[in-house]
């Protein structure tokens, strides 16, 4: 019985860990869907961790996989086929755990495409070169590509604006927009709907 639990405790905190380690990423994909963009970077300052918390999960889950595989004679009290384990006790949930757990730890990866694709909606405008304006940003809490996306994705519903390219790595935003149909103020305040900062 000993093994049961200690096995399940490994299985649960190998899932809460996983959660944790992307919860960064997955915020602002829960934030567009709800409406509530603001809160988008409130888990940036887990993305630093993420490296130990990835490492914590797989060591749980792999030390739950160790329990329930090794085979241990003192715990078989007995040998008929009338008990069997609950299905939170199995190896099958335990399994579902495990695929769960790597789908969202490789959320950053995949999380941008979440975000519809505002570039390709936009029809081709011309502008004139004196109308032609272009900002570069410098942005805190970004974290993946689907920060990048939540960016993008709000400046894009601006009308007037041509191009946005966000860039995680670079913690910067380029904007390329129409300087009559949209002001540099109007961008920023895009920006800081989403919750991540301008910095200067």
């Amino acid at each position: 019985m000993k093994k049961t639990i200690t096995s399940n405790q490994g299985t649960f905190a190998g899932l809460f860990s996983a959660i944790v380690a992307s919860l960064c990423c997955i915020t602002p994909v829960l934030a567009l869907f709800s409406g509530a963009t603001g809160v988008a970077s409130t888990f940036s300052w887990i993305e630093p961790y993420r490296p130990v918390l990835i490492g914590l999960t797989l060591l749980t889950l792999g030390f739950a996989w160790y329990q329930k595989i090794k085979s241990l004679p003192q715990d078989i009290d007995c040998v008929c086929g009338d008990d069997k384990p609950k299905f939170i006790q199995s190896k099958t949930f335990l399994f579902l755990v495990t695929i769960f757990a790597g789908i969202m730890l490789a959320f950053p990866y995949y999380s941008h495409l979440f975000y519809p694709n505002s570039n390709i909606e936009k029809q081709v405008v011309y502008v004139s070169e004196s109308n032609l304006g272009e900002l570069n940003y410098s942005i805190q809490g970004m974290t993946c590509a689907g920060c990048e996306a939540h960016i993008e994705h709000e400046v894009n519903q601006l009308n007037g604006i041509l191009e946005v390219d966000a860039n995680y790595e670079t913690s910067s935003a380029i904007v390329k927009y129409d300087m009559g149909k949209v002001t540099p103020e109007e961008i920023e305040s895009a920006i800081a709907k989403t919750g991540y900062k301008i910095v200067d």
